[in-house]
């Protein structure tokens, strides 16, 4: 046969094409990690530790690029970037297991990072509902202030299908200022009442940086709070999560409301927003913080060009490597670059946005039309 037909596989599930095409089913799950490749990103390392990883490498058929220098040891440090299938990654691994400077650790790394990145099968997409209980919020901003509204709006979104809802008393658009804390609290706890009187099982997650806010909500029956700062607002927020054992969502921003959009510039943006975040995680973890209560947030908008913005949607993958939960709010944002349109425009792009945010395997997408979003879930699958 001379026909030749060639195509590329682009799924997931390399197992189930191995099994198609008839392969020894006795050694196929084993034989498929030959076949999922992975680029993985190591920082860091000295001269050393780069040369002994990439001969590591070479020697299982892998590679490793390094930079130039790095053989000479002209460099203090290298940031390094292995490439191979995961198969070949796993018996890298193993290898620097007998290896100095450190190696050792760096194989086990590897391993959990491995495990972390390779999920066998990926849990289903949450929706979080939006209702922001301000005046000034950039797209709803006092339509949900009146009390009766509020609960309207929050049953609504429970209808519609919303697997948690997130509120907020504290607009954290750019150029926003800090609302009083005493405030926040008065809008807030009388919808947290109601919660709790109606034995509304939902989570509920409060959308401030105040510790103090963050306390008394907790207290009134939230589950979890939801800090668009990352625990660097308020120094006292890390105790108060610890206290209460509450998931937290921990945002990457670059500077406050007020300045963040004021012509945000990065090296290199995911590694920059990635190392944030582990510091962050690290940090909340070290003050008592249990690492499975933990969410990431990129933080679209906050601090980000609109061509920022682009990338993290296309690369937010790249954040399953931090070993939290994936957390993306983009709904009705200056990525839209629909500034004029009516919201219910804005939620139709918003969800073609969405739709590759989940394919790119969010965890949770957080919007301001729950049923449209609830719709495309059901659709795809997911």
């Amino acid at each position: 046969m001379e026909n030749f037909i060639i195509k590329e596989l682009k799924t997931d599930n390399v197992l189930r094409e191995l099994n198609d095409i008839g392969f020894d089913k006795s050694y196929a799950e084993n034989a498929s990690e030959k076949y999922k490749y992975k680029n993985i990103k190591i920082f860091d390392l000295t001269a050393a530790q780069a040369n002994i990883l990439k001969q590591t490498a070479l020697s299982v058929g892998a590679d490793c690029a390094t930079p130039k220098g790095t053989v000479a040891g002209n460099i203090d440090s290298a940031d390094c970037i292995l490439g191979g299938s995961l198969s070949q990654l796993n018996k890298i691994a193993v290898k620097l297991g007998v290896q100095p400077f450190g190696l050792r650790k760096l194989g086990r790394k590897i391993e959990d990072f491995l495990e972390i990145t390779d999920e066998k099968e990926t849990g289903k997409t949450k929706i979080m509902g939006i209702l922001n209980v301000t005046d000034n919020s950039f797209s709803d901003g006092g339509l949900y202030l009146d009390y009766d509204t509020a609960i309207e709006r929050l049953n609504q979104m429970i209808e519609d299908g919303a697997d948690m809802i997130d509120i907020g008393a504290e607009s954290t658009k750019p150029k926003s200022e800090p609302v009083p804390i005493s405030l926040q609290i008065e809008r807030l706890i009388p919808l947290l009442d109601y919660v709790t009187d109606n034995n509304i099982d939902i989570p509920i997650s409060i959308d401030t940086r105040s510790a103090e806010v963050a306390r008394e909500c907790l207290n009134a029956g939230a589950t979890a709070i939801n800090d668009v700062s990352g625990l660097t607002f308020d120094k006292n927020m890390v105790k108060v999560i610890a206290d209460y054992n509450c998931p937290i969502i921990i945002q990457h921003s670059k500077g406050t409301p007020d300045i963040m959009q004021d012509n945000p510039q990065y090296e290199n943006l995911m590694d920059e927003i990635y190392k944030d975040l582990y510091e962050k995680i690290t940090f909340a973890v070290s003050n008592g913080i249990n690492k499975d209560n933990i969410i990431v947030d990129p933080g679209i908008g906050f601090g980000k060009t609109r061509k920022h913005n682009f990338e993290i949607l296309r690369r937010v993958e790249e954040l399953k490597g931090l070993g939290c939960p994936i957390m993306l709010g983009l709904s009705r944002k200056s990525i839209l670059d629909m500034q004029d349109a009516d919201n219910g425009t804005k939620d139709i792009y918003t969800l073609a946005l969405n739709a590759i945010a989940v394919e790119n395997k969010v965890d949770i997408i957080r919007v301001h039309n729950v049923i449209l979003h609830k719709q495309l879930l059901i659709m795809l699958g997911k």
